[in-house]
């Protein structure tokens, strides 16, 4: 076992294993956040719906959410190898590529907003707005762990044997990755399938 390390009776980790139960129980919010978007999906008000969606620009989107997860492995390895250097060049990348697909999130809310989906228009208004945000806010706090271990490996708060902490993110930003390819499909493509029958 690598020196510093806390294992559990079970045999992992303490940090990993309380990483791990942080991020299940965020899945049951998700979980509780979705089904209520089910529940309301066709509660219009006479508002717009999902018809309003934008498929292609969000695909584009999410594709680049989706790519991040590749640098976020890349990073990890970098630094399982002990290269810092190229550690931080692919954290800033998962960082930038975090921050493209917020930047379009916020285009496409301002997008609803003027095509009349404002956050009390209706119920189904509501629920995508909070079950979407409340996304956008989990990949916002994974932007700022990754700024925040780039800055730590160049201060020598995280060192070339310290895979861990790297590690550590790497699980919560592929979280909110897989969680935004469940969100893609349920919220935006399987709606707008039944909207074209």
């Amino acid at each position: 076992m690598a020196a510093g390390a806390h294992e559990t009776s079970l045999g992992i980790d303490h940090r990993k294993l309380g990483m791990w139960t942080f991020l299940g129980s965020e899945f049951l919010f998700f979980g509780a956040f979705l089904a209520t978007f089910l529940l309301y999906v066709q509660t219009t008000a006479g508002g717009p719906g999902v018809e309003i969606f934008d498929i292609p620009f969000t695909s584009i989107s999410s594709f680049v959410l989706l790519m991040s997860s590749l640098t976020m492995v890349l990073a990890h390895n970098a630094h399982t190898q002990g290269d810092l250097r190229r550690m931080r060049m692919w954290i800033l990348a998962t960082a930038g590529q975090g921050a493209v697909f917020l930047g379009g999130q916020v285009f496409e809310f301002n997008v609803f907003v003027r095509e009349g989906l404002t956050f009390g228009t209706s119920p189904f208004a509501t629920s995508f707005y909070v079950l979407t945000g409340f996304h956008g806010a989990h990949v916002f706090i994974g932007i700022l762990l990754l700024l925040t271990l780039y800055t730590f490996s160049l201060t020598g708060k995280v060192k070339p044997n310290q895979p861990l902490k790297t590690e550590m993110i790497g699980l919560y930003w592929h979280f909110v990755d897989i969680v935004w390819v469940v969100l893609f499909t349920v919220v935006y493509l399987i709606p707008e399938l039944t909207v074209l029958d």
